[in-house]
């Protein structure tokens, strides 16, 4: 079903440039911070154009309530929440269906990574909100995890790298993949796609679709996806490395 209104531009692309100037295979201007929030045992903040995202990691701790608690693994639980303020049209406070189903895939792409079976009977409680919202907030904030996860020191098999792509038409009505979404993308094209990998085990951790894609679009959006992704992964590992490089100066 065609995610585009009549009363919205028809086309996203123009002389081959997206609304925002990028060309479809660029993401938008990143930054990654860890360390963000001295009370948590790790923390790491996201920017991603107009998105903005902060995650906070407490634990591994005793994990309550105790009916909840694997003998052989731990538990990775994640609240991601969407700050009131975060959009144009002010959301009700609290966690709505959306939040909860953001939070139930997160925490099973992380519970991939971790080495939960180090820490039986134990939580790893990640907080992923978002300050800031301009789509692809799933995928920041599952960055943002992933690097709050590594600067609290919990052993993981790999980084988990995430971001959007989708299809979007041009002024002439040809259609094209493009990586990164952002809001009008988002709301107007015609699919999208969150998608999510573990680059050193090569990996998919996270692939949800919403609209249409051929099997041909998709494949070439992952492809760029995954091109993509290569640059993130070098941007978290770098983010990580920063506090220390800084402090050995």
């Amino acid at each position: 079903m065609s995610k585009m209104s009549d009363d919205k531009p028809k086309f996203l692309i123009k002389s081959g440039k997206r609304l925002d100037g990028r060309k479809p295979d660029e993401v938008r201007p990143m930054e990654m911070t860890v360390g963000v929030i001295p009370n948590a045992d790790g923390s790491a903040m996201v920017v991603c154009g107009k998105t903005k995202v902060i995650a906070a990691v407490y634990g591994p701790r005793e994990l309550h309530p105790r009916h909840q608690v694997l003998n052989h693994k731990a538990r990775v639980r994640v609240k991601y929440n969407m700050l009131s303020f975060s959009v144009e049209d002010r959301k009700r406070p609290g966690p709505g269906r959306r939040e909860v189903e953001i939070s139930k895939v997160l925490s099973e792409a992380l519970e991939r990574v971790v080495l939960t079976d180090r820490f039986p009977m134990c939580a790893i409680d990640v907080f992923v909100t978002v300050i800031q919202a301009d789509a692809s907030t799933r995928v920041a904030g599952l960055n943002a995890a992933s690097m709050a996860l590594a600067d609290a020191g919990v052993p993981m098999r790999d980084l988990v790298v995430s971001l959007s792509f989708g299809k979007s038409y041009d002024e002439k009505g040809a259609g094209h993949m493009v990586v990164d979404l952002e809001k009008e993308e988002d709301n107007w094209g015609m699919g999208d796609v969150a998608y999510a990998v573990a680059p050193a085990l090569n990996e998919i951790l996270l692939l949800q679709m919403d609209g249409d894609l051929t099997p041909e679009e998709f494949a070439k959006g992952r492809q760029m996806a995954d091109e993509a992704a290569k640059a993130i992964y070098d941007m978290q590992k770098q983010a990580l490395k920063a506090p220390y490089q800084e402090g050995s100066k």
